[in-house]
């Protein structure tokens, strides 16, 4: 899809080639074994089930030289990415209440724990928060998840929200896989990437489109149908109906070349709800529809079975090459809103 053209090739130029070279696998003895980290969210609310924004959330623990300290955003939610298995406390301070302390939560290597539960119960014109970590439903995970990754940023503008960091990250239901892929389609960042490859295609007179600006609002509707096809089609419709996971989910570890096998097979392989792995009929549905529907708005000129085959392959292309980018680039500047 041609946004996702733009974001990956802007933060792959804001990378530069050094963050390449940095990223390359030692081909001597493999690493060892490393403890898998975990994830802590949850959501402050008041007596009135209000959210409380702005407030200080820390993490204390023992692997933790120094405390780790977020601050709720406007909806009340906090998130710890990378947290090592262990015992933990949070503690919340905000203005107006009393500070609170949790029980012990103990996190276990690849959890992903949600801090839920009670009401900030109002004594003396001070607040108590009354937590618990009860067993969360998949849904309620699912949906926690999809709040992370609705966050998920790239230098903090550029969205990232269809991969996933956390290995045991549960099936999305049918409204979140369209959640989701709406989510990808009106951000801004999304319309100015359409605006600008307009520009440049204008620039290049591809398509056949005239001159001037009837021709670059055609051409930017037509590279925004592009992608809007592509997303809802390959994104939510299809993962829906053959119950597939749309996200690309992030190995982080292995060898250099079983990353990239990983990443450069993900058009054609994807995790299904089941949790296992299975052929992508979602996505490479999606570009095929995507390539199919061209024909019926593109000018007559560029009509064919040309224009079906470049769009298909190149998007297919470009979303392997994307992949790539996840794995070996875009992590270590994907930024949450929560991060501390």
């Amino acid at each position: 899809m041609k946004w996702l053209v733009f974001v990956f090739a802007l933060a792959i130029w804001l990378c530069g080639s050094r963050d390449l070279r940095a990223e390359e696998q030692p081909t001597g003895l493999p690493d060892a074994p490393k403890a898998q980290t975990g994830i802590i969210v949850g959501t402050i609310t008041d007596v009135n089930n209000g959210t409380v924004p702005a407030a200080t959330v820390a993490l204390v623990g023992p692997t933790l030289k120094d405390p780790r300290t977020v601050v709720t955003n406007g909806n009340g939610f906090f998130q710890f990415n990378d947290v090592e298995p262990g015992t933990y406390l949070v503690t919340v301070s905000a203005q107006g209440f009393a500070n609170w302390t949790s029980p012990a939560v103990i996190l276990k290597p690849g959890q992903y724990a949600i801090v839920t539960g009670g009401q900030l119960r109002i004594a003396e014109a001070l607040t108590t928060i009354n937590v618990a970590a009860p067993v969360a439903s998949p849904e309620e995970i699912a949906a926690e998840q999809v709040k992370a990754e609705e966050q998920q940023r790239i230098f903090g503008f550029i969205p990232n929200f269809y991969v996933v960091y956390d290995h045991n990250a549960v099936a999305l239901t049918p409204k979140l896989k369209f959640k989701l892929a709406v989510k990808v389609l009106y951000d801004p960042v999304t319309v100015i990437g359409v605006a600008g490859f307009a520009g440049i295609n204008q620039a290049a007179n591809n398509p056949n489109y005239p001159q001037g600006a009837k021709g670059y609002a055609e051409r930017f509707g037509a590279g925004y149908a592009d992608g809007a096809i592509d997303i809802m089609v390959g994104g939510a419709i299809l993962p829906s109906l053959l119950h597939q996971d749309p996200r690309y989910f992030y190995q982080g570890t292995g060898t250099g070349k079983s990353r990239a096998l990983h990443a450069l097979s993900f058009p054609f392989v994807c995790r299904g709800d089941n949790g296992r792995l299975q052929p992508n009929y979602s996505t490479l549905g999606g570009d095929l529809t995507e390539a199919a529907l061209a024909n019926a708005y593109y000018p007559a000129s560029n009509r064919g079975a040309g224009l079906f085959l470049g769009n298909f392959f190149i998007a297919t292309g470009q979303r392997a090459l994307a992949s790539v980018a996840q794995e070996f680039i875009l992590r270590k500047v994907t930024k949450t809103k929560s991060q501390n």
